[in-house]
């Protein structure tokens, strides 16, 4: 039985994978390499970007700190913030386009790149979040991706843009590998019908959707019911063509999510966030060919997630090596 609580990351060194080098957690070579298909950069809203992305930095300030802040992996990955932590990351996100400080302005394509290295992460794909008219994240990532080719972007496009369908088409020719949408953050349910103009352009287009996906508990209530388990089933089971990713797989309604995954073909769940409880059950209820690893860098630093799936695959060496990187592959052509 592995030790399952930590000082801090720096601390996960204490399992075997894990090592410091230069004050930097490092994995053991030969766990990778490692796809992991849930990250972003600093995000953009109503005025120009004020983050250089490809700025590298001492630190990377991740919303959950590194240094100093216990690590539990047993629970879900917000349960190890404190107050503190979330009032920073709340004001953070919301006033981060305006100025030019806080941790947003280390959550660079540079230093996402820094920690690939350090951890094996040999493919991240990185989610755009857009609203209508006020932001073009999604272009402005397509242009990092095409500087590094160990980033493959995920569009995003709001059903309230004007002709999102046209919007998809142009990301799709721009190089998007997918659209990201976040029920919670674009305000709009899943099953909204409007919603349904975004998936038939990604069904002719042939690109996954990647959802958050569930409640985590900290967002505010007017927002949480847009991202509840049950409100994704209507579009799977209508468009069985597209592939659907759930972000979080479900977050705190994991048993949901595990219920969608396995009714639906379509359905693959994205294992970052969740706690090893959670892994644990979808690794013996899911089909291991329809689960992925992501960490939701840079809200956590990449090495708990890690953890999580050296811990819950220990002995079986296939399904450690089909988690964290074979099936990403196969399904997301990386």
């Amino acid at each position: 039985m592995w030790e399952t609580v930590f000082e801090d990351v720096l601390d996960l060194a204490s399992l075997p994978w894990f090592d410091i080098d230069d004050g930097r957690l490092v994995l053991d070579p030969a766990c990778g390499p490692v796809i992991d298909v849930h990250t972003h950069l600093a995000l953009s809203y109503l005025v120009p970007p004020n983050v250089d992305l490809e700025r590298e930095t001492g630190e990377v300030d991740t919303y959950l700190p590194a240094k100093g802040r216990r690590v539990d992996l047993e629970v879900y990955a917000n349960r190890n913030m404190s107050v503190e932590d979330r009032r920073v990351m709340a004001q953070d996100l919301v006033l981060g386009s305006f100025v030019r400080h806080g941790p947003r302005q280390t959550h660079t394509a540079a230093n996402l790149l820094r920690q690939m290295s350090d951890l094996r992460i040999a493919r991240a794909v990185i989610h755009a979040i857009d609203l209508p008219v006020i932001s073009r994240n999604a272009e402005i990532y397509i242009d990092v991706c095409r500087a590094h080719p160990e980033l493959a972007p995920f569009g995003s496009a709001h059903p309230a843009t004007p002709f999102p369908g046209v919007r998809i088409d142009r990301l799709a020719r721009l190089g998007a590998r997918g659209i990201k949408i976040h029920p919670s953050d674009q305000a709009m349910s899943p099953d909204n019908r409007l919603m349904w103009r975004v998936y038939r352009a990604c069904e002719r287009n042939g690109l996954p959707v990647l959802y958050h996906c569930g409640p985590v508990g900290i967002e505010p209530d007017f927002v949480r019911d847009f991202s509840l388990v049950r409100k994704y089933e209507k579009p799977v089971a209508c468009f069985p063509g597209v592939t659907f990713f759930l972000g979080h797989s479900g977050a705190l309604q994991f048993r949901e999510a595990i219920d969608l995954a396995r009714r639906y073909p379509n359905v693959v769940l994205d294992l970052s966030c969740q706690g090893l409880e959670g892994i644990r059950a979808i690794l013996e209820t899911v089909d291991h060919d329809r689960i992925v690893h992501g960490s939701d860098w840079p809200f956590y630093h990449p090495g708990p997630a890690i953890a999580k799936v050296l811990i819950a695959t220990d002995g079986d060496l296939a399904l450690r090596r089909r988690v964290l990187h074979d099936t990403a592959v196969r399904l997301l052509g990386l």
